[in-house]
């Protein structure tokens, strides 16, 4: 059954995202960059919306009071990646209007690639790690100025469930040296979505969002060792049984 509803989630998706790229490219000369971002999001709430009602796939999420106590502070948030899922359901689940950073090549997709390009987003060539640090910290402040919240994955790829990758310092380097909040979030989407995995497996997906972590007077160092402490410790909260099955590999 896990088969046929992942192939049928899939189909979906090969219709539905060409027809909704196509009306992003046509109707977007027309919209402010803020109207662009809630139209595009409509396929993300529509894709979850299909993720719960044909694969299964629910979610829930925990302290959300922490973001609705800070709309109007500038924010980084700083995200767990193990999925696409939770890529797609930040955009439709959040309460401020992101900007994203994320490695170039993604603007090459067809159709996706093509209207992610009309988003003020911030894309960066991960070959050249100076560039892309330049890039996060002079397109980061702009972002921030204009009242968005920056996105960034530490990790800077998808892991495993159960695993971790050393985190980079480039969202609590952007904080740091503007005195935005940091917001951490765990989350087990790997678990029913795993990275490059056709099959979508029914569960509920836990989002845990931290209390905001104040940058001032902190280096980033500091910043990203309190954000990777509380977002592993809270994997352990909200997802035991794959750390088990990690320390039974070892």
């Amino acid at each position: 059954m896990t088969l046929i509803r992942s192939t049928l989630f899939a189909v979906f998706l090969l219709i539905f995202t060409p027809i909704w790229s196509v009306l992003c490219l046509l109707t977007f000369p027309f919209l402010s960059p803020e109207n662009r971002y809630s139209f595009i999001g409509i396929w993300n709430k529509v894709v979850i919306f299909v993720l719960q009602n044909l694969c299964g796939i629910h979610y829930e999420i925990r302290g959300m009071e922490h973001m609705k106590a800070v709309l109007s502070e500038p924010v980084v948030i700083l995200s767990k990646h193990q999925s696409a899922y939770e890529t797609i359901a930040y955009i439709a689940l959040l309460p401020k209007q992101l900007c994203f950073v994320f490695k170039r090549e993604l603007l090459w997709i067809p159709f996706f690639g093509w209207a992610l390009a009309l988003l003020k987003m911030i894309h960066i060539n991960r070959a050249s790690k100076q560039t892309a640090a330049i890039s996060v910290a002079s397109q980061g402040r702009k972002r921030l100025s204009e009242g968005k919240w920056i996105m960034l994955f530490p990790e800077g790829t998808r892991t495993p469930i159960g695993s971790n990758k050393p985190y980079r310092k480039g969202g609590a380097r952007l904080a740091s040296a503007t005195g935005a909040l940091v917001i951490p979030i765990a989350h087990n989407a790997g678990r029913f979505w795993p990275k490059n995995s056709f099959l979508k497996k029914p569960g509920t997906v836990i989002f845990s969002i931290g209390p905001a972590i104040r940058s001032d007077g902190k280096s980033a160092e500091q910043l990203q060792q309190e954000v990777e402490g509380w977002i592993e410790s809270e994997m352990r909260v909200i997802d035991p049984s794959a750390y088990k099955l990690s320390l039974i590999h070892i």
